[in-house]
């Protein structure tokens, strides 16, 4: 903020009618729209006033926030569990509805992807030496988030 700029203050209205905007974009976590209120120096008392009737009016929803999250990020950046569970962690999400979410998930389209993103990176390691070759694979299988014993079969199948 600039010297002699002042905050714009919001009524408890005007804040309840921006965030309403802000989660109708896309679903948002109870931690991003805490932030938001707090960007907007909005009282304690009025934040969670806000916070409570966003909830009645389902546009603050954190086990749909979850579930959109885990599908958005594991159909677009073909993230593994691991990865998006620690991200659900990091946005201050409880672990049932971590448990939740992360059954939008189907077991057989997980290692379909998995497998996906092994054959596509394969293709990519240039190194003749099997055991780099493998050690490469793994590391960003790993790094995408997948299990450890998943990634290492998969490695072992495909890596003589």
């Amino acid at each position: 903020m600039k010297p002699g700029q002042t905050h714009k203050s919001y009524t408890v209205k005007e804040a309840t009618i921006k965030l309403m905007q802000f989660c109708a974009y896309r679903d948002r976590s109870h931690k991003e729209v805490e932030e938001k209120l707090r960007e907007m120096n909005m009282i304690p008392a009025a934040q969670e006033q806000i916070i409570i009737q966003l909830m009645q009016e389902d546009f603050l929803n954190e086990e749909r926030f979850a579930r959109s999250f885990v599908r958005g990020k594991f159909r677009i950046k073909k993230w593994g569990r691991i990865k998006i569970r620690q991200e659900l962690k990091f946005r201050e999400i409880s672990s049932p509805i971590i448990k939740l979410a992360l059954t939008e998930i189907e077991e057989e389209t997980y290692l379909e992807t998995l497998e996906e993103l092994a054959i596509k990176k394969e293709r990519t390691i240039k190194d003749h030496n099997s055991f780099k070759k493998k050690k490469k694979l793994a590391d960003f299988l790993l790094q995408k988030g997948y299990e450890a014993n998943l990634v290492y079969d998969m490695v072992n199948s495909f890596v003589k």
